[in-house]
């Protein structure tokens, strides 16, 4: 339990806590949060030390993939650095932006009480230093423990329970104006107590860039500074997943409707050669994207089947196995078309979960609210189809001319046409949390409406399709890898903490 009715602002336990735990300058496991609230001569500030929440429901152990973020018997979640494989989705998943990779070991770690002390019967560093008794651990479930009698009897809140997390750290005489990490206003020209946070690629300058959400005057006057954990990497993922989905789904569908032969050379080679090679550049882009790349045969060794990381490598192998059994049959000749029909039509669901998991991927990180849409994986799906039809546009012009190519051309418009419908859904109708508003305001208006916007012109070329013919190819795949950058980073750029 936080006390902050005690706490005088003194970092004592910033300072212990990185003796303590070995943690390197630029990050922090603790720190004190602090906000100026008023107006001169009726002001004050108010301080708010800020840690991992110890959630019963902790996202980013559901998220975790090895398990290398877990929650132990007492309630502490805790972290296992050798078996971490640094990608990021724990940060991602995080409400609380409590959690950060070491730079020094490349691992994620945070706050779990010094649970080393905590094994051997001692206290932790924080609490051993704090002069002003602010700073209290216990078992909740223990009714005479003092951490027990104050939760008990006297009124404390939390951090963010609308995220349903149940946090394990409660606050007593906090302000809201220090909680709510939009409730105070940024300073302006993000110049903070002690110093200026850096406003470069990646990072999320703290507090409400607008007036905040609080009825006083608070004015945000320190914080320390945060990243969005994920990159152009995800970004550019999230686009060749598309490609490898849609590329192999398209001309399936058009052989099977009848538009195209299943002998024709865009469903023997096209397909599976488009599925598999960006499969294989997405494979790729997540091993690099990793803090530890060499860790990433844990995902399979060690696995965490309530991460979606998990699941979607999982997705992402089983399509590239039918992939890559449908170019075999290919490879087998004019004879093998049954099979292939066989595995053409397996591979329909195959690709359609691979183009969609990421939904449920990014539905883990509960902090980030606009990832939050329940029309995000049909949205998805859309994309692929347009990403698929796009790519063998100009290979049905040259190999199957005629009837397939009106109708793919008809499937680049009516994709584009339906992408346009979902963005413009999104950017235009009231959302409901200020977190949401703030994501969608910088998606359109802020830090990435240029990627944003040139995604959208170059997209709305593409519902010209069937009369531009081939060209609907470059501007729809530019447009969309615009716009998928645009929103993974658009996702991030709120802060949390």
């Amino acid at each position: 339990m936080l006390d902050q009715s005690r706490c005088i602002g003194c970092h004592a336990c910033t300072t212990a806590c990185k003796s303590e735990n070995e943690v390197p300058v630029g990050v922090t496991r603790t720190y004190v949060k602090s906000v100026d609230v008023g107006t001169f001569p009726q002001a004050s500030r108010a301080f708010q030390v800020t840690r991992c929440n110890q959630c019963e429901d902790a996202p980013c152990v559901a998220a975790c993939p090895t398990q290398a973020m877990y929650r132990r018997d007492d309630g502490i979640v805790d972290f296992d650095k050798q078996i971490c494989i640094g990608c990021k989705a724990c940060i991602a998943a995080c409400p609380y932006d409590a959690i950060f990779i070491n730079p020094e070991d490349h691992s994620a770690e945070k706050c779990n009480l010094c649970a080393h002390r905590l094994d051997v019967g001692l206290e932790p560093a924080c609490v051993t230093v704090c002069p002003a008794g602010a700073i209290l651990v216990g078992d909740l479930n223990d009714p005479t423990s003092a951490v027990s009698q104050v939760i008990n009897r006297e009124p404390v809140q939390v951090r963010r329970p609308e995220k349903d997390t149940r946090p394990g750290v409660y606050y007593k005489g906090a302000r809201t104006d220090t909680l709510d990490p939009l409730a105070a206003r940024r300073p302006d020209g993000g110049l903070f107590a002690w110093a200026t946070q850096y406003a470069g690629p990646g990072s999320v300058t703290s507090g409400h860039p607008g007036n905040g959400t609080s009825q006083a005057a608070a004015l945000l006057s320190y914080d320390v500074p945060h990243r969005a954990p994920w990159g152009w990497r995800v970004s550019l993922y999230t686009w060749t997943k598309s490609l490898a989905a849609g590329g192999f789904a398209i001309p399936v569908l058009l052989a099977g409707t009848g538009y195209l032969g299943w002998g024709n050379d865009v469903t023997r080679w096209a397909a599976p050669l488009l599925a598999l090679s960006f499969l294989m550049v997405t494979g790729g882009l997540l091993i690099a994207d990793l803090k530890h790349p060499e860790r990433f045969y844990l995902i399979f060794t060690r696995h965490h089947w309530r991460s979606w990381l998990v699941r979607g490598a999982v997705i992402i192998g089983a399509f590239g196995t039918v992939a890559a059994a449908y170019l075999l049959t290919s490879l087998a000749g004019a004879g093998a078309d049954t099979a292939r029909q066989a595995l053409g039509w397996a591979g329909l669901p195959l690709a359609l979960a691979t183009a969609v998991y990421t939904a449920y991927l990014f539905a883990q990180a509960k902090g980030r609210d606009l990832w939050q849409s329940p029309l995000l994986a049909p949205h998805l799906a859309v994309q692929a189809a347009l990403a698929g039809a796009a790519a063998v546009l100009p290979l049905l012009a040259w190999l199957a001319p005629g009837r397939a190519v009106t109708a793919d051309e008809v499937i680049v418009a009516v994709a584009a046409a339906v992408h346009v419908a979902f963005v413009t859904g999104e950017v235009s109708q009231p959302h409901v949390t200020a977190h949401a508003r703030l994501a969608v305001h910088e998606l359109a208006l802020g830090s990435q409406r240029l990627p944003f916007w040139i995604g959208m012109v170059l997209i709305l070329g593409a519902v010209a399709a069937p009369w531009i013919g081939t060209p609907a190819t470059a501007l729809a795949l530019a447009g969309l890898l615009a716009y998928e950058h645009a929103y993974v980073q658009a996702g991030q750029s709120v802060p949390l903490a």
